[in-house]
């Protein structure tokens, strides 16, 4: 498939109502161990703003945590919300070379949707490392053990084993009815622009989850989200898209302003926003520790302060 011709001018798409998915931080105590009371209170929270919770992501350390904490993650994302929606990661770790394990990934959609989650499914080096043809036939054969799930590009920037796919093999995964929507986070607007331009021509109720925490303004051009970064801010990103749906000018401001968070946050070393996520939030007052997963990057002291004055200006936008 030819790359599609971008204007993105004529894509911009007033008024529109966007769906908001935020990927939780998995907050921890000194001790290192989970705290689940301040997760169980950040899940509620985003909830209750209308932006739909998603657990064991990248942000929730989902490649660090062993198979009982993810476990437990959605023991207790199902207690909070009680029957509420929500995603969850469908992760299956796996080494270079190795081949597609379609049993493993069976096994934890099965999983999260004993919790009542929505899927989605996490790249691995089995599932990327297959052909064009191959990988759709792989999404296909997970399609045929749930009702609906989202697909997830992801760039290598933050994972090794991710891949972004080509259109060919994206408008493969469009043709899985269950597949709902697809995360596409390649840091790459023109890359994005194809993909909603090749939905709205192929399926116009499949969901391009914008992954560019760089360029969060994606939703103006027909994206929706699933981010990292909104995690910092679930109240202010749901203010930020109802100024959009009403058409509010206040849109650019804030949105400018939650950028220029995550331009700080999602620097090099791009994991390292994680650590970032606790800082602000420990600064809000969310959490009550600023501490990363042990094995994770982090970020120095001084960001601190930025991050306070971000801080203080939100509070004075709103």
């Amino acid at each position: 498939m030819n790359p599609l011709k971008i204007s993105p001018e004529s894509m911009i798409r007033t008024h529109r109502k966007i769906m908001g998915i935020s990927a939780i931080l998995l907050p921890f105590k000194a001790d290192g161990s989970v705290d689940w009371d301040d997760l169980c209170l950040h899940i509620q929270r985003t909830a209750e703003v209308g932006i739909t919770p998603a657990v064991n992501m990248d942000t929730g350390y989902v490649h660090l945590i062993d198979q009982a904490t993810r476990i437990e993650v959605l023991r207790q994302i199902q207690a909070t919300l009680n029957g509420g929606a929500f995603v969850a990661g469908a992760f299956v770790g796996d080494q270079p070379g190795d081949k597609w394990n379609a049993a493993a990934y069976l096994s934890q959609v099965e999983l999260i949707q004993q919790y009542g989650g929505t899927p989605i499914i996490f790249q691995s080096y089995g599932l990327t490392g297959q052909g064009s043809a191959e990988i759709v036939a792989a999404y296909a054969q997970i399609a045929q053990s749930c009702s609906q799930f989202i697909g997830f590009e992801l760039g290598t920037m933050f994972a090794p084993f991710g891949k972004i796919y080509d259109l060919d093999t994206y408008s493969g995964l469009m043709g899985i009815p269950q597949c709902i929507g697809a995360k596409h986070s390649s840091l790459n607007r023109e890359k994005e622009w194809q993909r909603i331009q090749l939905r709205d021509q192929q399926r116009p109720d499949f969901k391009v989850f914008t992954g560019n925490d760089l360029a969060i303004d994606m939703v103006m051009y027909g994206s929706d989200y699933l981010l990292g970064l909104s995690t910092f801010a679930p109240d202010y990103f749901a203010k930020r898209d109802a100024y959009w749906e009403s058409g509010d000018p206040r849109f650019y401001e804030l949105n400018d302003l939650l950028q220029y968070l995550g331009f700080l946050a999602f620097r090099p070393p791009v994991p390292a926003y994680r650590h970032s996520a606790a800082q602000f939030l420990k600064l809000r007052g969310w959490i009550k520790h600023d501490i990363p997963h042990p094995k994770a990057p982090s970020r120095p002291a001084s960001d601190i302060a930025i991050l306070q004055d971000i801080v203080e200006r939100l509070k004075a936008i709103e």
